[in-house]
């Protein structure tokens, strides 16, 4: 069995607030001087695909990013969680996509490294969180798609997926090859890679691939059908007063005064 799991390299989400910024120009986070790491999901995703590998005799994992040559450091940690290839796409062109554009390039790439029985995704990316690349990869390859996936159980030739549901979950089972978009949740905690895999993980070949290496790629389908017109960090005003004195209950009836000026209370 082949699993394909997608990976992003997005902004580190934990950074300060006053250190995040929009670039003004392409309506992204301004990279400059900042941490980017794997996209969460994506990496819950990883763990999913590993566990499952594990339980199969004889499959194997192919960690894919769509991304420039700082998106290695992604792969190199998917190498470290033990996937077994490496696969970068990536053009020039492909700067500031959208999701469709996005899981139509990925979807096209899956079709040249030979398919994949199983393709896993993160649920949304951190960062512009339109939740559209697995859908759109399903759709592509004509397979079928199951989201909101917490965890995916081998059986037989069919897959076994949980599904976050309102009050609760659902399990459903399908065929492969099949698409899974994969959310956080206790089963899928991404593991903390031993050091020798990190170790052999700087050395393990990654395969880059560009428009030229990927077959039937409509060149005008990898451009973005929709413009992100405006992204801005909202401000707001925040009035902070001191409240004067020492004595607990004189400070206490002021502030109550000031609750009630304020139709608080």
């Amino acid at each position: 069995m082949h699993i394909v799991v997608c990976l992003k390299q997005v902004l580190d989400p934990e950074i300060p607030p006053r250190y995040f910024k929009i670039d003004p120009e392409t309506n992204r986070p301004d990279k400059d001087g900042s941490d980017m790491v794997m996209d969460s999901y994506a990496e819950n995703a990883l763990e999913t695909a590993i566990q499952l590998r594990d339980k199969i005799e004889g499959a194997k994992v192919t960690a894919l990013c769509l991304g420039d040559e700082e998106s290695e450091d992604v792969l190199r940690r998917a190498l470290a969680f033990t996937a077994d290839n490496a696969v970068r796409v990536w053009d020039a062109e492909w700067e500031n996509l959208d999701g469709q554009a996005v899981g139509y390039i990925l979807a096209q790439t899956i079709k040249s490294i030979g398919g994949a029985d199983l393709v896993l995704t993160g649920y949304q990316a951190s960062d512009i969180e339109e939740g559209l690349v697995g859908t759109v990869i399903a759709e592509e390859l004509g397979i079928p798609s199951v989201t909101l996936v917490s965890e995916l159980v081998a059986e037989r030739k069919n897959i076994k997926a949980s599904c976050e549901a309102e009050n609760g979950y659902a399990v459903v089972e399908v065929p492969t090859p099949a698409v899974f978009t994969i959310i956080s949740s206790e089963k899928n905690v991404p593991r903390l890679p031993k050091v020798k895999d990190v170790r052999l993980a700087r050395s393990k070949p990654i395969r880059e691939l560009e428009t030229e290496d990927i077959d039937d790629l409509d060149v005008e389908r990898c451009q973005p059908t929709l413009k992100l017109e405006r992204v801005f960090v909202s401000s707001r005003d925040v009035a902070c007063e001191v409240l004067p004195g020492k004595d607990g209950p004189e400070l206490a009836g002021d502030l109550a005064g000031k609750l009630v000026e304020l139709k608080v209370l």
